[in-house]
């Protein structure tokens, strides 16, 4: 009986993928496109001058590229913006070569700034992305002019058991059936500082997203592959002048990990945003951009204006 019950409740509350062109052409804007590097579609969103400087927006987990379309809005005209759903999240699909390791997901990206002709860019990562695009700093410096990390992830949670990033859990595992919009609310809520913010068009992109063929089962095999380790030795190789930004209401990593940066990277500068949570940039753009724009701005890099 348990099993029946079990099945029904499955079948009642069953979550297909929606079809990728129909998430194609919902999401598409203008500069949207999908780039064939190698075997693994991306989606890209390139807009703003050729010749502009250009400031490179990566992604946390579980989101995707339309995170950043207020930050997109404030860079404006002076600056060339790409965007890109990393592979295993939106758009792009899973990884191809199944592999979610930092090592991988640097050379996706690097990989689309080549194909790009992009040498050196301004390089934002957002948790999950900024993880990567430290990575990235740390193992190809001439690639990056500026670095802006909002909420980074990299330092392992001191409750930590083992090496595994995150613990199995086999309920999780039901999300490749089943992923009902109001449980994703309950996930999505605490990320902000004021869950009244999350809007109702933001949390059916989210799920859309999600929704994309192979997400689901892509996200769960990042987790199984995530490891801990010691970032330190990599983060102070960073040359690059580099940018903290957090919320101090964040509630998935907490401000307090800002600390472990800058003992790291000296030479960072921090900005705390009030009233802010973990998608800062996502939460209130305007007032989360200013300090980009400032640091963009600042005298002494290519991207003075």
């Amino acid at each position: 009986m348990t099993a029946l019950i079990l099945f029904l409740s499955l079948w009642l509350a069953w979550t297909p993928d929606k079809p990728a062109p129909v998430l194609l052409k919902q999401y598409a804007q203008a500069g949207s496109q999908v780039l064939q590097i190698g075997a693994q579609p991306v989606f890209v969103q390139d807009a703003g001058p050729r010749d502009a400087p250009a400031v490179v927006l990566l992604h946390g987990f579980g989101a995707s590229l339309q995170t950043w379309d207020g930050w997109a809005q404030a860079l404006g005209s002076g600056y060339r913006v790409v965007r890109m759903d990393l592979p295993g999240f939106g758009l792009s699909g899973p990884a191809v070569d199944g592999d979610y390791a930092d090592a991988a997901d640097v050379r996706r990206v690097l990989a689309v700034l080549d194909h790009l002709g992009l040498q050196s860019s301004v390089l934002v990562g957002h948790s999950m992305g900024g993880r990567i695009a430290w990575n990235l700093a740390a193992s190809h410096p001439e690639r990056v002019s500026r670095l802006v990390l909002l909420a980074p992830d990299g330092f392992p949670d001191p409750r930590a058991v083992s090496e595994h990033t995150f613990e199995d859990s086999r309920l999780l595992g039901l999300i490749r059936y089943t992923l009902p919009q109001w449980v994703l609310k309950m996930g999505l809520e605490p990320a902000y500082g004021d869950p009244q913010r999350l809007s109702a068009a933001t949390l059916a992109r989210y799920h859309d997203m999600l929704l994309a063929p192979g997400v689901r089962a892509a996200v769960l095999e990042r987790m199984r592959q995530a490891r801990n380790s010691d970032p330190v030795p990599r983060l102070k190789t960073i040359k690059a002048p580099t940018l903290l930004l957090w919320g101090d209401r964040d509630a998935m990593i907490p401000v307090a990990n800002a600390q472990d940066y800058l003992r790291a990277m000296p030479s960072a500068q921090l900005q705390v945003l009030p009233g802010l949570g973990h998608v800062l940039h996502e939460e209130d753009p305007l007032v989360s951009s200013r300090p980009l724009l400032a640091f963009l701005r600042a005298s002494g890099g290519p991207e003075s204006r």
